[in-house]
């Protein structure tokens, strides 16, 4: 796999062509506002449709004309590959229909599109899964977006599925929005139900899915079966350095909610086997100390989470409120137990600086303002 830092320019080249391709069900509701970010800007869409029973391929032939049918059988890589194995052009891309592409962003893709030399086989796009209500981008990941047709590349796991790829790679700058709106109904159920299924067949998962299983189980309040598939999954040593640490992370997270604090600490330090320290750890590691009124070890891990560079070019899960404003706000909780005012009042002001909105450091800043009146 070679990465490379920026797309050459086609040097007289043609400008590449799209096929989006994407997999849908029941998508009525976000489809169109997906395909109204991009239509403008791919040369051929195809929607592969795996059961839908309202108005969702109805909507998509107001797109396209190339609106196929994929009877479901538990595999998102199948479908995928199916949609994959229509499309036509240079490059394909996917989406998922509550995916968008705000403008700025669609503007990004249509210079990529104009720009990127054809050596280049995959391009990378950031994912935003989670958005706060101030537009604030609170989780992301980088996803395998633009792929080469010629390459044949296929998707692998039935669920949490991801791309095969190999080759010369590049990061872009990219946005897409995962903008699942609150008012559609989704089969919470499906993942584990499909991951499930397997293990009663005797289907061995592999070292991903013993990963998303063990996430699966925990977000289902599973955290005993979560944490036996998070340590199956560890001890394995066959994991992605960046599944290794969210796994600890998360591992972490679920001895805690079964209250063997102990067993949380040390898991969460055993991240730092994998690599550099990430700030969302050390934040777990200093809420521990917080939890037992330990305020100086507590500051002293929030702190130490300032000063981490943040993992450029990492296509792992970042969350970068754990990288700034959280450590920074709750170095003024551990300060102001602490009766160092002054210093807690300081870092408020500069959580505030990172987050103007923030109520809580708002309402902490009139508070210090008092305490130091007092002082």
């Amino acid at each position: 796999m070679e990465a490379i830092k920026m797309p050459m320019a086609n040097q007289g080249d043609c400008m590449i062509s799209i096929s989006l391709a994407m997999i849908v069900k029941n998508e009525e509701k976000t489809i169109e506002r997906c395909l109204n970010s991009v239509a403008h800007i791919m040369d051929e869409i195809i929607i592969v449709d795996t059961g839908s029973t309202d108005k969702t391929k109805e909507l998509c032939k107001k797109y396209t004309d190339k609106v196929y049918d994929f009877e479901w059988i538990d595999d998102f890589s199948a479908a995928r590959n199916y949609s994959y194995s229509l499309a036509t052009k240079d490059y394909i891309m996917w989406l998922d229909a509550d995916d968008i592409l705000l403008p700025e962003e669609a503007e990004k893709l249509q210079e990529l599109k104009a720009s990127l030399s054809k050596d280049i086989d995959i391009v990378m796009m950031k994912y935003a899964t989670g958005v706060d209500i101030n537009g604030n981008i609170s989780f992301s990941y980088y996803r395998e977006r633009l792929s080469k047709r010629e390459k044949d590349y296929l998707w692998k796991e039935p669920v949490h599925e991801y791309l095969n790829s190999f080759g010369k790679i590049y990061n872009s700058d990219i946005t897409i929005i995962h903008a699942k709106p609150y008012e559609v109904k989704r089969d919470t159920d499906r993942n584990i139900r499909i991951y499930e299924n397997l293990i009663r067949q005797g289907t061995p998962l592999s070292a991903r899915g013993q990963y998303y299983y063990a996430r699966e189980l925990k977000d289902h309040g599973r955290y005993e079966e979560a944490i036996e598939w998070f340590v199956r999954f560890l001890d394995s040593g066959k994991g992605w350095v960046e599944d290794n640490i969210n796994a600890c992370n998360e591992l972490g997270k679920c001895y805690l909610l079964i209250n063997k604090p102990g067993e949380a600490l040390k898991t969460f330090y055993r991240s730092f086997l994998y690599n550099l320290p990430r700030a969302e750890i050390c934040c777990q590691i200093a809420y521990y100390y917080q939890s037992i009124k330990d305020y100086k070890k507590a500051a002293f891990w929030f702190e130490f989470a300032l000063t981490l560079p943040k993992p450029e070019g990492s296509w792992g899960f970042y969350q970068p409120d754990f990288w700034d404003y959280i450590p920074l706000i709750e170095c003024a909780v551990c300060y102001d137990h602490l009766g160092e005012y002054e210093k807690a009042a300081e870092y408020n002001y500069r959580a505030l600086s990172v987050r103007p909105d923030s109520l809580a450091a708002l309402r902490n800043q009139e508070y210090f303002k008092n305490k130091l009146k007092q002082t």
